[in-house]
């Protein structure tokens, strides 16, 4: 207890750095989670209205959990580093609003189109269920690129093909899902471009490296490091394991695949903040993380929550595993 309540020392020494490392998980259980939902929504725009039916069956009872993980993105940024969050969200703040609002799009979008027959609403709905997925990834990704780079603009270059690139990551992700979460042409089809998406991914990630080293030259020592060159492999790697297990029917393979590469692409976003936490403030982990004291009793509170979470989320797929019957809406 002395150990918990100490003002001047940490639990661990390296309990700062273990609470980057859980900031960094909460996004990449984001990008991963709510990317299936993502990519989802913009594979619906070429299916027909059965096919529609089957895809908001598998998306509706997992997608508002999803979003708890960019919940706790916030909160674990907020309660470890508060003048970060503060910083972050201050400085791109109507793009924030973007974000919340894209979001909301796509909720309205999947819920609204049920409340009448109207064709025309239907259409109406769906469109914004269509825009809200695709732009949702686009402004998430511009705004974690700005916070990376330090660009006090999401208009800037980087965070614009970082924006592209996680969009494309997000239908990889989709098509992945949608594996195992369909059956027969439909299944096929997303499975399709999820893999042409694959390809497009993997050359975006190297225009990405590329825009990095000719804009951003206080990046060169990390963009051409040995992390970053793991990073690479491991991101052909799992593209071509995941082009592979589509062409042998081996679904759950392709969703391994499929969150190797957010892993990856994850991986390269810490790698390029560490040892920085706020690169447009200068601030490193150790300049921006909280008094030991605070730190130490949040440690103990997310020892508790974060275990409960995982747990949550494990049961909740094996809830709703496999393909859904699009007779059963769910609401």
């Amino acid at each position: 207890m002395t150990d918990i309540l100490s003002a001047a020392a940490y639990l661990v020494a390296p309990l700062p750095e273990l609470w980057f490392g859980l900031v960094v998980v909460a996004l990449g259980g984001y990008l991963l989670l709510d990317g299936f939902d993502f990519g989802l929504g913009i594979l619906f725009a070429e299916a027909d209205q059965r096919e529609r039916e089957t895809l908001l069956a598998a998306f509706g009872p997992v997608w508002k959990a999803n979003e708890v993980w960019l919940v706790l993105f916030g909160t674990v940024l907020f309660a470890g580093f508060p003048a970060v969050y503060a910083n972050v969200l201050s400085r791109h703040y109507l793009l924030v609003f973007a974000i919340l609002f894209a979001l909301s799009l796509r909720g309205l979008g999947s819920k609204l189109r049920e409340e009448r027959e109207d064709e025309r609403w239907v259409r109406f709905w769906d469109a914004c269920f269509v825009v809200g997925s695709a732009t949702s990834p686009f402004l998430l990704g511009t705004f974690v690129a700005s916070w990376v780079l330090g660009e006090p603009s999401a208009l800037a270059v980087g965070p614009l093909i970082v924006g592209v690139t996680v969009v494309t990551l997000t239908i990889v992700l989709g098509g992945a899902f949608l594996g195992v979460k369909t059956e027969g042409d439909l299944r096929h089809r997303v499975l399709r471009r999820g893999r042409l998406a694959t390809g497009g991914y993997v050359g975006l990630f190297v225009v990405t490296a590329v825009v990095l080293l000719r804009h951003y030259p206080e990046l060169r020592a990390d963009v051409l490091s040995p992390v970053t060159a793991v990073v690479v492999l491991a991101t052909v790697g799992f593209a071509v394991v995941y082009a592979v297990s589509v062409s042998h029917g081996q679904y759950r393979i392709v969703v391994a695949a499929a969150g190797g590469l957010a892993a990856a692409f994850v991986t390269f976003v810490a790698h390029l903040l560490y040892p920085l936490v706020d690169p447009a403030a200068g601030l490193t982990i150790r300049d921006a993380v909280v008094s030991p004291l605070a730190l130490n009793v949040a440690s103990i509170v997310a020892a508790v929550f974060v275990p409960i979470i995982l747990g949550y989320f494990v049961f909740l797929y094996s809830l709703f595993s496999g393909p859904p019957n699009p007779d059963q809406r769910y609401s």
